[in-house]
């Protein structure tokens, strides 16, 4: 199982990214999928997640950012609006099924103030 993260960069406050992850060895449609980001010095928190047939976010990013899924592509997206400079983070996406969880390896966003 790979899964590849792409789509990051360096954007200025208020500016939008759209991240990318797509996936091999497991289809999407199987597992329950998310967005998680990591900050310097801060624990990994759940970004945003498909699971059970429906879409949470964190409160943090709830109204700016949007999870899809592409099942032919069999790829998730992560279309990120209004970034801020807290949101710099290296995010990654995740597959969980009952028995493992695939992590990808990371994308890195920046957001300048």
């Amino acid at each position: 199982v790979q899964l590849q993260a792409s789509g990051g960069g360096l954007v200025q406050s208020g500016g939008s990214l759209r991240l990318s992850c797509a996936a091999s060895g497991i289809l999407f449609t199987n597992v329950d999928v998310g967005w998680y980001r990591q900050a310097p010095g801060n624990q990994r928190e759940m970004v945003a997640l498909i699971a059970s047939g429906s879409t949470k976010y964190s409160d943090s990013v709830k109204g700016r950012f949007t999870m899809s899924r592409d099942n032919a592509a069999n790829t998730v997206y992560l279309q990120m609006n209004n970034l801020k400079p807290e949101d710099t983070a290296v995010y990654y996406c995740k597959a969980s099924s009952f028995i493992k969880n695939y992590w990808g390896q990371g994308t890195q966003v920046t957001v300048s103030s």
